[in-house]
């Protein structure tokens, strides 16, 4: 007997996929922040090999990059309430999105910092520009800019990989998606339509990251 098509018994769980999709968002925004500031720490420790912070984000990034995300949330979950450390699923959630982004921006970030010429830092040392200035306006600006394109594709990796987050039960677009399949038995129309909706939020989400990044990072000042 052929199968027969039902996409309307997924469009009667609207609510609950509009609400996924939107935890899905949030877990992704707050992952970003948090998980690209991390990484500004780490790539200016590992870049400038400030000690002992070096060594310290050196073991980080590579047990980070070189462990699946699942087993890092699983750890985090699971595993830390073994020395006393319980999180709701939402905070292991983030904890974990933020951990992960945060390893892969420090290096990232490190090549564009290590990018930047000699030359320029010690031309605005020479108009005598503060530490920080320099910091923010000659290092980590330009370097922003030229690395933005590969952290904005990161951001996007995390965000589809916080469909493993279901499994902890932290209520994003998968839960919702696994929840409807639970209940209407149509699993084809019900992933066909998650799946859509993780792209359109993925090109969703690259948008923003691409105007934000012409607005505040890529930008260019014209003398007047």
């Amino acid at each position: 007997m052929a199968y027969q098509f039902d996409f309307l018994a997924v469009g009667e769980y609207a609510g609950q996929l509009a609400t996924g999709a939107a935890s899905t968002l949030g877990l992704t925004a707050i992952g970003a922040v948090l998980g690209v500031g991390l990484g500004v720490l780490g790539a200016v420790s590992r870049a400038w090999k400030l000690k002992p912070f070096n060594y310290i984000f050196g073991v980080y990034v590579e047990a980070i990059r070189n462990t699946p995300f699942l087993v890092q949330l699983f750890f985090i979950f699971f595993g830390l309430p073994a020395l006393g450390v319980s999180l709701s699923e939402w905070t292991a959630a983030i904890l974990a999105m933020v951990l992960n982004l945060g390893a892969y921006s420090t290096e990232i970030i490190r090549a564009g910092i290590q990018a930047t010429p000699r030359g320029q830092i010690e031309a605005a040392a020479s108009l005598a520009m503060t530490r920080a200035q320099i910091f923010l306006h000659v290092v980590l600006r330009p370097a922003l800019g030229k690395v933005w394109p590969a952290l904005q594709s990161q951001i996007i990796i995390v965000m589809l990989g916080s469909s493993v987050c279901s499994q902890i039960a932290a209520e994003e677009l998968t839960f919702a998606a696994n929840f409807i399949q639970s209940r209407n038995f149509r699993a084809f129309e019900t992933y066909v339509v998650t799946a859509l909706l993780y792209l359109m939020l993925a090109y969703f989400v690259r948008w923003l990251l691409a105007k934000f990044g012409e607005r505040f990072v890529s930008r260019r000042r014209v003398a007047a």
